[in-house]
């Protein structure tokens, strides 16, 4: 093998493997939940500001969805995030002289994307657990895998601002 495609196979690897210790991040969170809090629980791990509950979310994020026909459901739900997963998941691994910061931000939503998917094709619903509430800032209940996708998300949109500046007016 040459060194090129040495390092291109070792780029991959390093994607996949950040990939899955990432979906191993939000399942290991996930089973120890489901074993371990009751639901609808309120622990508290920092005064009021963070807790813990056990919720089953059956919708897409803030339970969108969370009433559609189970066919329309299985379309938006489950179908397009497959396709819209696998098709990140082609882009890292075959296109080359991608910034790392992207590369990085579409393996942080591949990863939230595929543990939240595992979780409805597996158990029907998404277990979300994490509530935040610093008074003038406040979230709904979420997961690992939902701080996955918002920090990939944010990376990509960072990598999108970063691309404009460097941009000269007649590249862009």
């Amino acid at each position: 093998m040459k060194v090129r495609e040495i390092s291109d196979l070792l780029i991959r690897v390093l994607i996949l493997v950040f990939i899955l210790f990432n979906i191993g991040c939000d399942q290991v969170t996930k089973n120890m939940v489901r074993e371990r809090v009751d639901y609808h629980a309120n622990i508290k791990v920092i005064n009021d500001h963070i807790t813990l509950t056990k919720v089953e979310n059956t919708g897409a994020f803030l339970s969108a969805g969370d009433t559609l026909s189970a066919p329309l459901k299985f379309v938006l739900l489950t179908l397009l995030p497959l396709l819209t997963l696998l098709f990140g998941l082609y882009m890292v691994m075959r296109k080359q002289n991608m910034p790392a910061i992207l590369v990085v931000g579409i393996c942080f939503v591949i990863g939230g994307g595929v543990g939240n998917l595992y979780d409805r094709i597996i158990y029907g619903s998404v277990t979300d657990f994490l509530h935040i509430d610093f008074v003038i800032f406040q979230t709904g209940v979420f997961n690992v895998a939902d701080m996955s996708i918002m920090a990939g998300m944010a990376l990509i949109i960072i990598n999108s601002f970063y691309k404009k500046e460097i941009l000269t007016p007649t590249e862009a």
